[in-house]
């Protein structure tokens, strides 16, 4: 099987970010993203804000998405070039999948690549937050607005062009449609059409559970 890599682009509260590690468990490939930002800080030898989903408040998210202890825009392009370094570095390593980081964009001459934009209703996204993620219902609100604008910022700055733009994606998928599981699934199928591997056995396998026998959470979306 060639080796290829997968990107993938997410709205806040669409649950991308669960959709992305089930999808590296059914392909058996690696899954980076908090982990490009903390191979870029040691390269650089900057500190790196750690903060779990219940510290993702609307007032310090940019730190979270760009989280190497800076405001200086100078800083921030050399970051950027850094983290580009590394997701170039990742991708020849192996097949894997990566969320975010623009990752899209950095790999936008890769040949085995498929890139995806995971998105979903203003109403599941707010369900999504209050329910697996957590939130109070005014909190979600003010985080999938201001979240929302913050990677769109990211994206047009360093990509010039938006998240979701159908012209940079091969893959546009609503993920209220068939859930984290189904979304999984069904990615996994075009992933092993487009470039091979074996199938697992069994659709809508049951999601992971902890020791006391509920559904594992997802931390951060």
């Amino acid at each position: 099987m060639q080796k290829y890599v997968i990107t993938i682009t997410r709205e806040f509260g669409s649950l991308g970010r669960p959709i992305a590690k089930r999808l590296s468990q059914l392909l058996g490939i690696n899954y980076y993203d908090r982990d490009i930002v903390e191979a870029t800080a040691k390269r650089m030898n900057l500190p790196v804000s750690t903060m779990s989903g219940k510290e993702e408040k609307r007032s310090s998210f940019w730190k979270m998405l760009v989280p190497l202890g800076t405001d200086s825009p100078e800083q921030q392009e050399r970051i950027f070039v850094t983290q580009t370094q590394i997701i170039h570095e990742l991708a020849e390593k192996g097949s894997c999948i990566i969320v975010g980081r623009c990752a899209d964009y950095v790999l936008k001459d890769e040949l085995n690549a498929i890139h995806i934009y995971i998105y979903a209703p203003y109403a599941d996204r707010l369900a999504n937050c209050v329910g697996p993620l957590g939130m109070e219902k005014n909190e979600a609100k003010r985080m999938i607005r201001e979240v929302d604008r913050a990677r769109y910022a990211y994206h047009k700055h360093f990509a010039k062009y938006a998240p979701g733009d159908p012209q940079h994606k091969h893959i546009i998928i609503n993920s209220a449609l068939l859930e984290v599981e189904g979304t999984a699934q069904a990615l996994a199928t075009i992933a092993r059409q487009k470039f091979g591997g074996e199938e697992e056995t069994g659709f809508l396998t049951a999601p992971r559970k902890t020791s006391d026998g509920a559904p594992e959470k997802e931390a951060e979306e």
